[in-house]
């Protein structure tokens, strides 16, 4: 159960202060029933809403996928820094979606943002053990010793062992291009990583998180909603 208010604020009806004025008016109804009072409760599963006759279409929740630019933190709000909710739209704002984990401010790519807890617990837990692909440029020559010390698993500078890793070489030289999965999510994990082999990452892109790879026509700082079966894929819905 919603309050009608809160149902028609997170809809798009407008702020709170514009739905008590929609209701005043007297053009939104319940099952039939002209409603006034913002405190009313509603099932808007059981229930049908309508606001000028229209039938309000709900969603509890959003599923956005962006390719998030360099400079901006994946936070919902900070006090000076742009957040990656900030370049969202005031029409998916109300839903209040938050990143599915983070992706560090100079970092860019595939970063999903949702107000689905349950989604998000599901990709982000260390039991899923969900994998994220990335596309690095690495600052010196990446060679088949550092593939197979990522296979198994490297010594971080706090003596943590992470967990193995699959490192693509792509092109080897000065500059070394790279792909690079891994299925836990520490701080500034592939940093450190390649830290730990002498070695520095000069650029990171997030290309995948699970079976979800990162819409190539959304240029950096663009999002969309996800298909349905975008959403049935990362839910694991459709395996057979």
């Amino acid at each position: 159960m919603l309050r009608i208010d809160k149902l028609l604020a997170n809809m798009g009806y407008g702020t709170r202060k514009e739905v008590k004025k929609l209701l005043k008016a007297g053009v939104v109804k319940v099952d039939g029933m002209t409603v006034k009072d913002a405190k009313t409760h509603v099932n808007p599963k059981e229930q049908v809403v309508t606001v000028w006759g229209e039938e309000v279409e709900y969603k509890p929740f959003i599923y956005l996928m962006m390719n998030k630019p360099k400079g901006v933190i994946s936070a919902t709000e900070d006090a000076v820094e742009e957040t990656v909710v900030d370049l969202l739209e005031e029409e998916d704002r109300i839903f209040d979606p938050f990143p599915v984990g983070r992706l560090d401010k100079d970092t860019e790519g595939l970063l999903l943002l949702t107000n689905d807890g349950q989604l998000a617990h599901q990709l982000l837990s260390p039991k899923k053990h969900v994998p994220k692909t990335y596309e690095a440029i690495i600052d010196g020559e990446v060679t088949e010793e550092d593939v197979v010390a990522f296979q198994r698993g490297v010594v971080l500078d706090d003596g943590y062992e992470t967990k193995p890793a699959k490192l693509v070489i792509v092109r080897s030289g000065l500059r070394s291009d790279v792909q690079i999965t891994i299925t836990e999510g520490k701080f500034h994990q592939i940093k450190r990583m390649f830290q730990a082999v002498g070695k520095r990452v000069v650029y990171l892109k997030r290309v995948q998180m699970g079976p979800l790879p990162l819409d190539e026509t959304l240029e950096p700082g663009e999002y969309r909603e996800l298909t349905d079966e975008e959403i049935a894929l990362l839910k694991g819905e459709n395996k057979k």
